[in-house]
């Protein structure tokens, strides 16, 4: 093992030193959260916030769970959503991505400029809207929920970025030994972009995990609304009768948490993914900087 000198050991203490307190820096609002979830309206307004409650209580998620059947199934849509919403929207980004990659292919160009032109102009709200209820009739279904997100024209230049930094040769000496275009996609493409699919995967998952807007546009079925969704309905119902308390009405504070309950929504909604996103975060830097790598 080599020695280190003194100013190399010096640099690591600093260095970690430093990485320690981005660390706590990024930890505390967290810990708040959490805290403010835990802690009634009262003492909200008599102490302030605090990283450990004055009296611990839970108020807030009582309050949300007052039907649970409708969170749990409101979770239920929301991880089906995003599992299958994820899956197809990788298929379709690295399938667009690989066509743009491959410079035998005599539309390679013009595939590019069309999915770069998307990401400056789109047909905007009103046409998408009449697309997906008037002619895809896909009002009210799970599919409404996305599908209208199943390729990210972004998402597909980053993905092209890595693919086109693996070697045009690789896919040249498949072909000289008789591969099919399926088996080449399929054998080497794929396995060599774990990393950019794991990159681009984790931002899909978060993008349909948080999206509420698609059920505000497309869903009036209550067995079919996702939990922000819910949880934006929720957290506007709490808006309504704090609006009453403050207008003077005799309310009990404590029955109808407000601070106390917008924290808890959060933690209800970005639980699940805080304990997905450590497993995917070794991918990220890399996907990204290898994606990166030519435009």
């Amino acid at each position: 093992m080599p020695v280190r000198s003194r100013s190399q050991m010096w640099f690591q203490g600093i260095n970690m030193l430093f990485f320690l307190i981005i660390s706590i820096v990024m930890v505390i609002p967290l810990i708040y959260v959490l805290s403010v979830s835990l802690t009634s309206d009262s003492d909200i307004v008599q102490y302030g916030y605090s990283l450990v409650p004055k009296h611990i209580t839970s108020t807030a998620y009582t309050y949300l769970m007052k039907t649970p059947k409708q969170i749990i199934n409101a979770y239920a849509i929301t991880i089906i959503v995003t599992v299958l919403g994820t899956a197809l929207s990788l298929i379709l980004t690295t399938t667009v991505a690989y066509v743009m990659t491959r410079r035998d292919y005599r539309y390679h160009r013009i595939t590019t400029f069309y999915i770069f032109f998307t990401m400056i102009f789109n047909g905007g709200l009103v046409p998408t809207y009449m697309v997906v209820t008037k002619i895809l009739h896909l009002q009210d279904t799970l599919f409404a929920l996305f599908l209208p997100y199943g390729v990210s024209a972004w998402f597909a230049m980053l993905m092209r970025g890595f693919l086109m930094s693996m070697p045009f040769e690789v896919i040249e000496s498949a072909k000289i030994d008789g591969a099919s275009e399926l088996r080449i996609f399929t054998t080497i493409i794929v396995p060599l972009s774990k990393p950019a699919l794991a990159t681009v995967g984790l931002f899909y998952a978060l993008a349909y995990w948080n999206d509420w807007w698609l059920a505000m546009l497309y869903i009036s079925n209550d067995n079919l609304v996702p939990l922000q969704y819910l949880l934006q309905s929720i957290m506007a119902n709490l808006e309504h009768l704090t609006s009453h308390v403050q207008a003077g009405l005799n309310i009990n504070l404590d029955q109808i948490p407000g601070e106390s309950a917008r924290m808890a929504i959060a933690v209800l909604a970005i639980g699940p993914m805080m304990f997905v996103f450590p497993f995917f975060q070794k991918y990220i830097v890399r996907g990204l900087t290898l994606g990166a790598v030519k435009g």
